[in-house]
């Protein structure tokens, strides 16, 4: 098989500034004492994580000519992340976020640029014959795919492929997602707990779980540090966090969530084995800065595990 996983996914840079003073104020001058220029994204970020923990992943996306773009297809190949199906188009920038850090949360402020222009016409569909696993990331910041999720998965399906999906935030808060035409089709449903408070209107995790159920295999709400809830059939089951206490940043921890959760479902691995190593990938991830510097090769994700939050399995 040519590919473990394909990611569906925006991509762009991330300008991080850390140790802010203060809260920006229009009209102020803030001073920020640390600063890094990543590549972002989190479908970029979960791509490069599952590589990591050794599965071959292939990309499909739209960069611009430039700086940024090539930064990004140079961390992918560090990653070991295939490129080959990554679009170059001529007509728009890459897009690029500034973030804002502040302890354990964050405010962005993201350009689009190219990723509001990957269509359904972009997708080769003919890779999916090659492929396991289907992912899509960030569904509100991909206006011209959006649109043809359900066909996009649907035909996933008939190609035996299973799926994911983590919606992330609608930087728009119109929240236009048709989960009961998708989520049949979706394996996999990760949605933070914010998130899915605004998609179903009910504030308990538990409660929002129930509302949605009937439409999807597996749900899970990623909370933070409290753990993580995950849905499937009948049983709902909850699994605390592993607590990192001198946390650098959280940026990717939802992102890195996915790719232990996703890494353990494509082996079989029952459904709270999942939940535990999605926990444990976001406790790591939050050990380095940007959401990819924590995770090199399987062999030093283990070790970090072992010996910093007492992981006793594989």
């Amino acid at each position: 098989m040519k590919f473990d996983i394909l990611v569906i996914g925006e991509l762009n840079v991330d300008l991080i500034l850390n140790d802010i003073e203060s809260i920006p104020e229009i009209g102020k001058e803030k001073l920020a004492r640390s600063m890094s220029l990543v590549m972002g994204s989190s479908s970029a970020i979960l791509a490069c994580n599952l590589a990591s923990l050794g599965n071959k992943v292939g990309f499909i996306g739209k960069i611009g000519p430039d700086d940024f773009g090539r930064l990004i297809l140079r961390n992918l190949e560090l990653k070991k992340v295939d490129r080959s199906l990554i679009i170059t188009t001529e007509e728009f920038a890459t897009g690029a976020t500034i973030v804002l850090n502040f302890a354990q949360d964050r405010a962005m402020v993201t350009y689009p640029g190219s990723m509001e222009h990957l269509t359904i016409a972009d997708i080769p569909f003919e890779e999916f014959t090659h492929a396991r696993h289907l992912h899509l990331s960030s569904y509100f910041l991909q206006k011209g795919i959006k649109q043809d999720l359900g066909k996009i998965f649907r035909k996933a399906k008939q190609n035996g492929l299973t799926t994911s999906l983590d919606i992330q935030w609608d930087p728009y808060e119109k929240w236009d997602f048709d989960y009961k035409d998708v989520l049949p089709f979706t394996d996999i449903f990760l949605p933070n707990e914010a998130e899915i408070r605004q998609l179903t209107g009910e504030r308990d995790p538990e409660a929002a779980l129930r509302k949605i159920k009937d439409y999807g295999k597996t749900i899970v709400i990623k909370c933070g540090e409290q753990g993580s809830y995950l849905w499937k059939g009948n049983d709902l089951i909850y699994q605390p966090a592993f607590i990192n206490d001198s946390v650098v940043d959280a940026i990717g921890a939802g992102d890195s969530f996915n790719a232990g959760f996703i890494h353990q479902f494509l082996r079989g691995a029952s459904p709270l084995q999942c939940l535990v190593f999605g926990n444990l990938m976001g406790a790591i991830s939050t050990t380095a800065p940007g959401g990819t510097a924590a995770f090199t090769d399987y062999k030093s994700i283990m070790d970090t595990a072992r010996n910093r939050f007492n992981y006793s399995g594989e």
